[in-house]
């Protein structure tokens, strides 16, 4: 597997290191001679030696550089992120989740395979694999591999269930992630199995994390607040500063589901609601993009409808996300008449608007 990557990114050219965070920018000529010298086999050029020794004090061979750098192709399509849900199950059974009914199901492994290409192609750099759980996915192990030799930075998604297991561990250390984002629920055992409905999985969690932090992997924890755990939010966040040193962010807003049910939001901790930012637009449909487990792509994991479907109409397709985006970006079908667009504080897909004859709300994003 490569050490490196070359790739384009949003006008500009990075020389990344997979499972790293810190990447080196470089001139569109160096990214031209690195193409050169990988087609070739040359060895590194000089630049190349001094920048990864001091971006992450990184020798390089002496010979060719064929096997060390891997170099992205310029795509037409210049999207640089994506998000996919690999499948919709989980072994959670939280009463909050956006997902509301979690079927197991999605594409078989030919088709995930032809997804991940068609991202690769699209010039997705950065690909968040997610859920349902992504880590109970059969096929996970071996679309994370696909992935990462296609050479996407990948970001990983999960409740932390299964990072206990030597396979898993073995798996990050082989191919380190760019990062794994894991949420936390609750800091017993009691509160968090209840949460979560899974016997057990308080214990499960915490042996996953104890032997992802002396792997020093590069996790990042997500501290759900909701009505049932509120009463351990200080606790939660002392076993992320104290007993894994882990990066971590507070999530305390539910969201309605990604059928339009309302039923997450009763379980909001009024105390810590916060008040969301305004709404200024974003680049969602021109950058990014949003891949079901069935391969219909959407300008984000809020905004659903419209889509398209890249397993039947191909990468061709993608590019019709643009102007979805910007219709969903003018959306006030749940706010007629209203004086406060300018100060609304609501992403506006999520305002109720028309879908297959009935008004259907659309869900924020996971809190994972």
């Amino acid at each position: 597997m490569h050490s490196l990557i070359t790739s384009p990114f949003l006008g500009q050219y990075l020389v990344l290191r997979p499972g790293h965070g810190r990447g080196v920018g470089i001139p569109e000529s160096r990214y031209e001679e690195l193409r050169v010298a990988v087609a070739d086999d040359r060895p590194a050029p000089s630049w190349l030696h001094e920048a990864t020794a001091q971006a992450w004090q990184m020798p390089l061979p002496d010979g060719g550089l064929r096997e060390t750098v891997l170099v992205r192709e310029r795509s037409p399509y210049g999207y640089a992120k994506a998000s996919w849900e690999i499948n919709l199950g989980c072994d959670h059974d939280c009463g909050f989740c956006y997902l509301g009914e979690k079927r197991f199901e999605g594409l078989n492994w030919d088709d995930k395979l032809r997804l991940l290409t068609m991202l690769r192609d699209a010039g997705v750099l950065w690909l968040q694999i997610t859920g349902g759980e992504a880590l109970i996915d059969r096929e996970f192990a071996a679309a994370y591999e696909y992935a990462t030799g296609l050479g996407m930075m990948i970001q990983i998604s999960t409740n932390g269930s299964q990072l206990h297991k030597v396979r898993m561990q073995e798996l990050f250390a082989r191919l380190r992630p760019y990062r794994l984002t894991v949420s936390l629920y609750g800091a017993t055992g009691a509160t968090y199995d209840a949460i979560t409905r899974n016997r057990g999985a308080f214990d499960r969690f915490t042996r996953g994390l104890d032997a992802s932090r002396e792997a020093g992997l590069p996790v990042r924890l997500n501290v759900i607040v909701a009505e049932e755990n509120a009463h351990e939010v200080d606790a939660m966040v002392s076993l992320a500063e104290d007993r894994w040193g882990f990066p971590y962010q507070v999530f305390t807003n539910m969201s309605p589901t990604i059928h339009g049910e309302a039923e997450p939001l009763a379980s909001q901790a009024q105390k810590y609601v916060k008040t969301r930012r305004l709404f200024t637009g974003c680049n969602t449909g021109h950058t990014f993009f949003h891949v079901n487990p069935h391969g219909i792509a959407s300008v984000c994991k809020i905004g659903r409808d419209p889509n398209v479907n890249l397993m039947t109409e191909g990468l061709e397709a993608l590019p019709r996300l643009g102007g979805i985006s910007e219709s969903l970006q003018l959306r006030t079908g749940g706010c007629s008449g209203c004086s406060k667009v300018g100060t609304c504080r609501t992403c506006r897909p999520r305002h109720l608007v028309p879908y297959s004859g009935q008004h259907r709300r659309s869900s924020s994003s996971k809190a994972q």
